[in-house]
Parts: C-alpha cells; structure tokens; sequence
C-alpha cells in the first residue's frame, strides 16, 4: 500500500510514521511552514526523521496561514501558556487545557493540510495519507478526533478519484501509549520535535512539552531528544 505522511517531527507524526513504516510504501512526507514559532526546528527534524527511512521530503510554505492566525502558535506578540502537570492531570478543570488549546489555535490548520496531502496522494497514486492524531489531544482539539477522520474519508470519497483516507494509526492512543508504541517501532524519537517553542531545546512548559514529558515519566524511559541534547 502507498502512502503520504503528514510529517511535522512532533512525537505523534514520528510514531505514526514509524508504526506504519513496515506496511506502507511512503512516497513522499510533508511538512509545512505556517509561520509557527518552531517551523525552522521542525522541518530539520522531519528531514532527519525522513533520512532515517529514506523518504522523500517537500516542505510547504503557507504563507496565507501566517498571515491570518493571530495565536500564540504563530504570533509572537501573543505569549504561550505555561502548564505544569497537575494542570494536565484528570481532576484539573477542563478550562485550563481548553484555553491552552484556544491559544494555540491555528484556523482549519489540519483541514487545509490534508487537503493539500490528499492532492499529493492522489497525484502520486496513494491509498493513505497518514496523521499522528492521537485520542488524548482529541480531548481538546476536535481536528484530532475519530469523528474528524471519518469526516475527511466521506469528503475525500467525493473530491479524489481514488479515494484517498487518512490513517491515524494513534486515535485511540493515550501520550504513554504512543511512546511505548514508538519505541517498540524503533521511531528516531531522537530528532522529535514536540515543543511549542523553536528554541535549542524544548522550553519545557508548554502544553506539548508537559505532555511529552509526563508520557515518558509514565513510562519510565528516558526522552531519547532529551538524552541526545545532554538534558
């Protein structure tokens, strides 16, 4: 089977990719330039996750994304919330991580990238493109849900030929399953990028950060970035 990977090196594009790597004949990943704080990271990352496999990468700018978000994720005018673990954990108020989502909020970001995915697929004669959307993010961004999967396969049933599907071999997944997962696929978590952030190192304090670290304190394995960076 051939497919597409949506390859933004954060941990859940890596394990995704890494899962489906046995399986799936990759012809090409994808990693995009939205403007967000950490594009340059990110897409330096995803080349070496991509070299790891031998898959080719096209990076893709979109410039009119920058232009129109207006949240932390992009707009450096705007400051990224600060979480700690607690304000992840299961009895914290659901407001919190809520408003952390809206902040970081990037308009139809996943819509318009899989759309642009399923025109490559198609293109290049692919069943799949694949998604690291996972079960726990779903919680509080619903572009990462099964309910959302379901609605692109319907749509893309009508506007590719081929029916291009997503496949997000996370949805069900909490963060502590996808790192367990990931390493038993030998996923080069090394060269992950999940921070906000586009700094050296990961700040550590954003919600994709808190979420990483406390999957891997779940599981009591070391961070392979971590190690990697001497951290």
């Amino acid at each position: 089977m051939k497919a597409i990977s949506l390859l933004s090196s954060g941990l859940d594009s890596v394990a995704a990719l890494s899962i489906t790597a046995r399986r799936m004949d990759f012809e090409l990943a994808l990693s995009f330039d939205y403007g967000q704080r950490a594009a340059e990271r990110e897409i330096e990352y995803s080349r070496r996750v991509c070299e790891h496999f031998g898959i080719r990468q096209k990076v893709i700018k979109l410039d009119w994304l920058a232009e129109i978000t207006k949240t932390a994720l992009v707009n450096p005018g705007v400051e990224v919330p600060i979480l700690s673990e607690a304000d992840i954990s299961a009895s914290a108020p659901a407001e919190i991580t809520d408003a952390s989502a809206k902040a970081v909020w990037v308009p139809n970001r996943n819509g318009a990238m899989l759309n642009i995915a399923a025109s490559f697929a198609e293109s290049l004669g692919c069943e799949y493109v694949i998604a690291g959307f996972n079960g726990e993010e779903a919680g509080t961004f619903p572009d990462n849900s099964l309910e959302f999967v379901r609605a692109t396969d319907t749509c893309f049933s009508y506007s590719t030929q081929n029916s291009v599907r997503v496949l997000a071999p996370l949805i069900k997944l909490s963060k502590p399953e996808i790192v367990r997962k990931a390493l038993d696929a030998a996923a080069p978590l090394e060269y992950s990028w999940s921070c906000y952030q586009g700094g050296e190192k990961p700040c550590g304090t954003c919600e994709s950060c808190v979420r990483r670290a406390r999957a891997f304190k779940e599981v009591g394995e070391e961070d392979p970035l971590l190690k990697r960076l001497g951290l």
